[in-house]
């Protein structure tokens, strides 16, 4: 329909039928209750949702007339709505603002007046309806509306409703934003309003009152701020999402200003899709001289939807938590792990640590102030094609907080925080880089070797303090980075030298790695069984263009949406470590400072590394849903702390020693390692063949062990080989 042809007279009786006849599914008149709500103080909007109007008006073109004609159609909703709204009772209080007291005397004086048969011609003029209304009207688009991206927004678009996808990267203070300039006479005292509708405005300064033109005078107006009408009004800059930018261009941007309930809605960071009236700004002052005829333009967000939802605002439906509850009974831990990125092949021990980077540890706050982190740091390092860069790109996805950068293509200032001019208040602020864009969420680095050495060192106090301190341009100030660091690097010679220690062959500073709770190393060594399992997996991908089967049963993986609401009802627990717990920790940290010689040739164990073990055992139980830490708990997060190291200790460049000799050490420190102290004389099989692989021996050399010290008669196998009974006790 053209807008020459439109009958607005007609569109207002229809829009006031719709709002004060349509009900919801529940038969409830729902704009009308919105507006006694409004009437009484307990609500500031009223949304009206295009999909209400739709199924009001089926048959009907004033949706398509609304989606092109937005703003002309938000002055005729105003108009209708404002005296549908029913009569406030004047009760003034402390909460009351300047405007309702400015308008209850005006009023109490008026009616006054009326009683006692006067009349004053200077205060006739009414209160302009902007200056009274309670409430911020704003549009909810069509459910079938697509989001799209900056740069397909035409021109044709302009003055219509628009639906933007992006993430927000910077955004600028609250501040008020003057909607109606009320002005009082120097001279008899009338008031009168100017309604500002631009950017830019040039109040009056004579009175224009009926008694100083009797008079023949001009009183002065002067400007009552108390009684002026503002707005609170907030800039966001959005930037296109990476998949939206074509192959060779930069991403581009739009400035959205968010008023009133929708201001502080958005924080740097955020995937949003936000909803609008798509406008132009002209240019003012200097910059109109040089910009000519050319105008910006911005979008007046009307609705904001949240693409990542965080986890504490995701709502767990009732379907949603059968699932979950479903899922418990199974071995979660495993079922999740292996969801994670499941086009890969193997790296079962690497994604479980990345699950539990997901989750992240509970953070703590002592009496005094001073924070634990509880957010899991991790380094993968590996050969060139071993999938470390798929993994960090899955891991994006999945969290809804997080930020992918590179070491070569990220400056020190591009992840901490820049220096900037406010475009809104040409005051200098800080513009957060990818560590505080990522806070509560997950920063992921690739090619984390290869980024300068100062550049490196502002990483340094993210990792463990959490927070950037700044000082430039006269601002000092120290921002919140809680974030997990999830980095890659390649060994420095590009592939692994097996014939070099672990110290030369990896390009980090000794500081910076004992930060990371766990390391990885993930080497692509030939193995004619590995080697077959991995090409038959990815022939699979390729051919059917999908992941293969969990397992044997044909049991498919957990979908991304069930994966992320299970993390988000795992993270509303904070596990704490009982005492017999605490003192089992204590002991095996005993256990290991004491096998200290076996791994100070690269990592050594630390109260950090009692730290990383505490952080990963709470982990492990917020994905059990407990409050509490388990025994069984703090061996698997000793486990996987093994299972880093190993990577980095077994490969090459260690001494040369005969297997059976490590492998019946390794079966005499697991007897000696016992929370009570005392030695144990059986061990079950399928513990001792998990920690001799996790050194690096198969199980036939457990085996050709085991038999040769049957002989000798130090140990007996019972239970048909379940158990291993110690006979001789040679301490």
């Amino acid at each position: 329909m053209s807008f020459l042809h439109i009958n607005y007279d007609e569109e207002c009786a229809k829009i006031g039928r719709f709002i004060e006849t349509f009900h919801d599914d529940q038969k409830k008149p729902k704009y009308v209750d919105y507006m006694k709500r409004v009437s009484k103080g307990k609500q500031d909007s009223i949304l009206i949702e295009l999909d209400d109007i739709k199924k009001f008006f089926p048959d009907d073109s004033i949706v398509e007339s609304i989606e092109k004609n937005t703003r002309r159609y938000h002055t005729l909703f105003c108009r209708i709505i404002d005296p549908l709204i029913p009569e406030s009772r004047n009760v003034i209080n402390d909460e009351s603002s300047p405007v309702e007291v400015m308008i209850a005397v005006r009023k109490q004086l008026d009616l006054d007046r009326e009683n006692s048969g006067q009349t004053n011609d200077a205060d006739n003029q009414q209160f302009p309806p902007e200056l009274t209304r309670k409430y911020v009207l704003n549009f909810k688009p069509l459910s079938t509306q697509k989001p799209i991206s900056v740069r397909n927004m035409l021109p044709s678009m302009l003055g219509g409703l628009v639906t933007l996808k992006g993430m927000v990267t910077r955004v600028s203070n609250v501040k008020p934003l003057a909607t109606v300039l009320a002005m009082s006479c120097e001279r008899c005292g009338s008031e009168m309003f100017q309604g500002v509708s631009s950017s830019s405005v040039m109040p009056l300064f004579d009175c224009q009152s009926n008694d100083c033109k009797r008079n023949n005078t001009r009183g002065k107006l002067v400007m009552q701020t108390r009684g002026s009408k503002f707005l609170k009004f907030q800039e966001v800059k959005v930037q296109e999402l990476t998949e939206q930018v074509p192959m060779g261009h930069i991403p581009r941007s739009m400035s959205v200003h968010l008023y009133e309930n929708l201001a502080r809605s958005v924080n740097p960071g955020d995937s949003v899709t936000i909803s609008g009236i798509f406008l132009p700004i002209p240019y003012v002052g200097f910059k109109a001289i040089r910009a000519g005829l050319l105008t910006d333009t911005f979008l007046e967000a009307h609705h904001i939807v949240r693409v990542k939802e965080q986890y504490n605002s995701m709502v767990i439906t009732s379907d949603m938590r059968t699932k979950i509850e479903e899922l418990a009974r199974k071995d979660m831990y495993q079922k999740l792990s292996k969801s994670i990125a499941p086009e890969i092949w193997g790296h079962d021990d690497v994604k479980k640590a990345l699950l539990l980077q997901l989750i992240g540890g509970s953070s703590k706050e002592t009496h005094d102030g001073m924070k634990i982190r509880g957010d899991l740091n991790i380094c993968l390092m590996g050969d060139p094609g071993v999938a470390k860069s798929q993994l960090l790109k899955h891991i994006c996805k999945i969290a809804p907080r997080s930020a992918y950068t590179t070491g070569r293509g990220s400056s020190g200032v591009g992840l901490t925080a820049s220096v900037i001019k406010d475009p809104v208040t040409d005051e200098l602020v800080l513009e957060g880089g990818a560590l505080v864009l990522a806070d509560n969420g997950i920063a992921c680095i690739d090619e984390f070797d290869k980024m300068d050495e100062n550049d490196r060192t502002a990483i340094h106090e993210v990792m463990e303090q959490q927070t950037i301190s700044i000082s430039k341009a006269g601002i000092t100030t120290t921002l919140n980075a809680r974030t997990s660091i999830l980095a890659a690097a390649n060994p420095l010679y590009g592939r692994y030298n097996t014939d070099k220690k672990a110290t030369e062959n990896i390009n980090l500073p000794a500081a910076l790695l004992s930060r990371f709770d766990l390391l990885f190393l993930i080497l692509d060594k030939p193995s004619i069984e590995n080697d077959l399992r991995l090409a038959k997996h990815v022939s699979y991908v390729h051919i059917h263009n999908t992941h293969p089967p969990l397992d044997e049963a044909n049991e498919d993986i957990v979908d991304i949406p069930l994966l992320k609401h299970c993390i988000s009802l795992a993270r509303t627990f904070s596990p704490v470590l009982p005492p017999e717990v605490g003192e089992y920790l204590v002991h095996t940290y005993i256990m290991m400072r004491e096998r200290f010689e076996e791994t100070s040739d690269f990592q050594y164990t630390s109260a950090r590394t009692l730290l990383s073990i505490i952080r990963i055992s709470t982990a492990l139980a917020r994905l059990r849903f407990s409050n509490f830490v388990a025994m069984a708990d703090v061996d698997e997060a000793i486990r996987l702390n093994d299972v880093s190291k190993a990577s980095l200790l077994n490969q090459g460049g260690a001494k040369k020693s005969d297997p059976m000799s490590i492998i019946y050490d390794t079966i005499l420190q697991m007897s000696k390692n016992n929370v009570d102290g005392k030695f144990r004389l059986e061990l079950k099989y399928g513990e001792i063949l998990e920690k001799v692989k996790i050194k690096g021996f198969s199980e036939e050399n457990l085996l050709d062990c085991i038999r040769e010290n049957e002989e000798n008669e130090i140990w007996i196998l019972t239970g048909q080989g379940s158990k291993l009974k110690w006979l001789l006790i040679d301490e």
